[in-house]
């Protein structure tokens, strides 16, 4: 996994998006040497919270420059709150909160990608939205 992710981050392309398993195994690994960002998709559950919690200061050791969190699947004002409230008390800063959206797990049972499924669903849209804005951070920081 080194390999490929060293690979792809030498590459001569502007942005590369590695989609990491939920674990801290790559971190423990020092496999992201040379990411300029780390997201961490956090869901509304003990162990996601928790994981997430052990990911940040891995990357902060690893000398991740920007570690954020993505809240994910989130149904409703109690799920957001406790994601808010465990990224505060453990200093990881929330970009997104993207709700629970029916169109995912439809495109899933489908095997089909949820962009190619449903292309104007929330989730896509706000994952849109996020790519965007880190495009342009990434921009802005060029020289």
């Amino acid at each position: 996994m080194r390999g490929v992710a060293g690979a792809l981050l030498d590459a001569d392309s502007d942005v590369s998006l590695l989609d990491m398993e939920a674990s801290i195994e790559h971190l423990g690994r020092g496999t992201p040497g040379g990411v300029d960002s780390l997201l961490i998709v956090v869901e509304p559950y003990y162990r996601a919270l928790e994981t997430a919690g052990r990911i940040a200061p891995l990357a902060h050791e690893l000398g991740i420059p920007r570690v954020f969190a993505v809240a994910n699947k989130i149904r409703d004002d109690e799920d957001a709150r406790v994601i808010r409230e465990y990224c505060r008390s453990h200093d990881i800063d929330l970009e997104l909160e993207i709700p629970f959206d029916d169109a995912v797990r439809d495109a899933d049972r489908r095997g089909r990608a949820v962009i190619d499924h449903a292309p104007d669903a929330v989730h896509v849209r706000a994952v849109r939205e996020l790519a965007d804005q880190l495009v342009q951070e990434e921009a802005r920081s060029w020289p």
